[in-house]
């Protein structure tokens, strides 16, 4: 197990901490996997009852670490193998027999988005926000983020956060119903902690089954979902416009996708 993660297990209770703070906690490749190992190992130890997922710090996960694969040249692991690994963690919570809650104590952003809505109950500090920054950086959502915003919020919701990229604050989140609750931020750990005691104390088989029952009705395409992102997104990550998007990001500078219009200029007489 790297650093990069960190786990306490108290009364049924796993808890899980995302822990890169010098990096807003955008993980990279070893880190999701790490985290995929985790949620699905969980089920095999009895002590186990519920899963919480956070992020040390000020934040809960800000995406996929894109300086770390700048860093290696774009080299990291094939886009096919980034994209299985993203969609490995994403499966495992949501296959996870056990309850899964994100306790989102800072942004959520990209992947991180992802893998917050992919909980079974998602509590949000005030004063945080969700985004869906892909297309940005010319990228498409992925995690299962195409089939689960717009489960929880409609079609025109779901297009409005993932075309425009707009930080969604957890406030409208919480009222939209694509989080649970949207909580007070110096209250945010004291109301986890007591869902998370309610759920270890409660029927581990009846929660398992509601569980299953509820994403059954709700998540039945996300199988296909997460096929089309990783076509997509496959092809995303080695186009130009990406590149350009990255490379814009990480200097601080508005990107030029290829296409874009020129800058009208002004028409003097």
């Amino acid at each position: 197990m790297s650093e990069s993660v960190l786990i306490t297990e108290e009364n049924g209770v796993l808890r899980v901490t995302i822990d890169r703070q010098a990096r807003m906690n955008a993980i990279d490749l070893t880190t999701m996997g790490e985290l995929a190992d985790i949620v699905t190992a969980a089920v095999t130890r009895p002590s186990v009852r519920v899963i919480v997922l956070t992020g040390a710090g000020k934040a809960f996960c800000t995406g996929a670490d894109l300086a770390a694969a700048s860093a290696a040249g774009g080299n990291e692991a094939t886009p096919e193998v980034v994209m299985d690994t993203a969609n490995a963690l994403i499966r495992a919570i949501l296959d996870s027999p056990l309850p899964v809650i994100a306790e989102v104590n800072g942004p959520a952003a990209g992947v991180g988005a992802s893998i917050a809505l992919a909980a079974d109950l998602i509590y949000a500090a005030e004063s945080t926000y969700l985004l869906l920054p892909f297309t940005n950086i010319g990228l498409m959502p992925d995690g299962g983020a195409t089939a689960v915003v717009a489960a929880a919020m409609g079609r025109a919701r779901a297009a409005r956060m993932a075309l425009l990229g707009e930080r969604l604050p957890a406030t409208e989140a919480a009222a939209a119903g694509l989080i649970t609750e949207s909580v007070p931020d110096a209250e945010l750990g004291a109301h986890v902690a007591g869902v998370a005691t309610k759920l270890a104390n409660g029927p581990r088989r009846a929660y398992e089954l509601t569980k299953a029952a509820i994403n059954a009705a709700t998540l039945d395409g996300i199988d296909a979902a997460l096929a089309r992102e990783k076509t997509g997104q496959t092809e995303l990550l080695t186009s130009a416009d990406f590149f350009e998007g990255m490379t814009a990001m990480l200097t601080r500078r508005a990107p030029k996708f290829a296409g874009t219009p020129e800058p009208v200029q002004p028409h003097t007489v």
